[in-house]
Parts: C-alpha cells; structure tokens; sequence
C-alpha cells in the first residue's frame, strides 16, 4: 500500500461533517442559553411591576423632604404609607399622620415638568428612593369635618371644641402656633399641621386661600403607618391619646 495513502487515510478530518442530531442539539444549547440570559431581565421587570403595582395600590413608601414632622419624622425618614386604610368607609382621624395632595388647598399653581424625567421622579418616589413631588405633603391630622378648632386658650394651647389638646409630639421649645386661627372645619375636610410648628407651612399658612386651609379628605394619599428606613428609626406611628377627650362637633357650625 502506498506511503501517502495510508497517511491520507489516518488523518482525522479537521472539520467532520455535523449529522442532522449533532446540529440539533448545538441550536437546543443556543436557545437554552439565550433563554437563561433572559431570565434575570425578565424577573426584575417582573418584580419591579409588582412592586410598582403595590405602591400605587395598597401601601407605597414616602421618603421626609423636609423637617417640619420632627420629632416624629425627620429629613430622610422613608415611611410606609398605608392606601388602604381610608378605602372601605373609614376616613383620617384626628391625630391621624397623614400624607397628601396639595393640589387646590396648598398649592394653586400648574407644576411645569418635563415628561421623562418626572417620570422617572415619580418612579423613584413611588419606592420610596426620591422626593415626593412637590404637591405631596405629610402632615397631623388637627380637625375633622365639623370641629371647631382655635388657637389659643389663656395657657397657648390648640381647642377643639371647646377641649384643650395636650400635644406631646411637638417638637421640643415650639409653641402650639404662633398665629392666632379660629375656623370651623366644613364637611369632607381636614384641619392639618406640622408637629414642628415652627417650621411647617400647613392649614395656618393658607387661611386666606380657597378652602380656607382645609385639605379634602378626598386628597388624602394615606396614612403614615410604619417609619422603615433608617434601621434605627424603625418603629410604628401611632395616633397618640391627645385627642381622645374631644367631645363630638355640636353641628356644622360648631
């Protein structure tokens, strides 16, 4: 037999011919492996939506711009706000920390944004990782749709109906206000103010405004039920037993 023949014969071809089952299972691997790149976008899409979905639904965090909350709440608390819990017939309390719309009782001028990046914003507020938007505020629920509330009995405290509130939550050394109000809270609304009077623009800063300074219960986010961001802030926010003496608004006119 010839030398270069049997040299032809053993060499092993260097590109062997694929068979119709080799080829198949090579386009199997492909796909599978396309498939598994896929799957961490698709889970986080996923788990972003729900996330979104519960924000926007049943209870959303909301990040503390400012400082008129404190001591309850301080700049760069994130708090859980409850949506549902004005959802089935029940409506804010007083002492009630609630979280609102300002649109129409505090601010009366169209908020200009552009339209991706407020969407981003609203992304970011809606978990809780930006500011609110600018008509969004947090505030202590002071008077009911029919309270009349004053300021201030001969000692410089707030009356509701005729009983003085003992306001331990308000931040240490402010007075209960520096302005002098008297106003009879109409139906559907809410008499709100900041626990850091001294530093909260709320129902006092806008008396001379359509509403009076009252809030539509209807504007009413939800209400602040848990603070859950700094590690060491967490803790429960409870309507406190100041108000529990208030007698029932004698009717609409107080």
């Amino acid at each position: 037999m010839d030398t270069d023949a049997q040299l032809t014969e053993r060499d092993p071809s260097p590109t062997p011919d694929q068979g119709p089952e080799q080829g198949s299972r090579s386009a199997r691997f492909l796909s599978r492996t396309a498939r598994l790149r896929r799957r961490p976008v698709t889970l986080l899409v996923l788990c972003l939506g729900f996330v979104l979905l519960l924000s926007a639904f049943i209870a959303q965090p909301f990040l503390i711009p400012s400082s008129s909350m404190e001591n309850t709440l301080q700049i760069g608390d994130r708090v859980l706000v409850n949506k549902l819990a004005y959802r089935f017939g029940s409506e804010p309390a007083r002492g009630d920390v609630v979280v609102f719309d300002g649109t129409g009782s505090f601010v009366h001028r169209e908020q200009g944004e552009n339209p991706v990046p407020g969407l981003l914003r609203g992304a970011g507020a809606a978990l809780g990782l930006a500011r609110p938007a600018e008509t969004d505020y947090v505030k202590r629920v002071i008077g009911i749709g029919g309270d009349h509330v004053t300021c201030c009995d001969k000692r410089g405290r707030i009356e509701v109906n005729g009983e003085p509130v003992s306001e331990g939550y308000l931040h240490p050394g402010d007075a209960p206000s520096s302005v002098e109000f008297d106003i009879v809270v109409p139906e559907g609304k809410l008499w709100v103010m900041g626990d850091h009077r001294a530093r909260s623009s709320d129902s006092r800063d806008h008396l001379g405004d359509p509403g009076g300074g009252t809030v539509p219960v209807d504007k009413v986010i939800g209400r602040a039920d848990l603070i859950t961001w700094p590690v060491s802030r967490w803790r429960t926010i409870d309507a406190p037993g100041s108000f529990d003496r208030i007698p029932t608004a004698a009717g609409p006119h107080g």
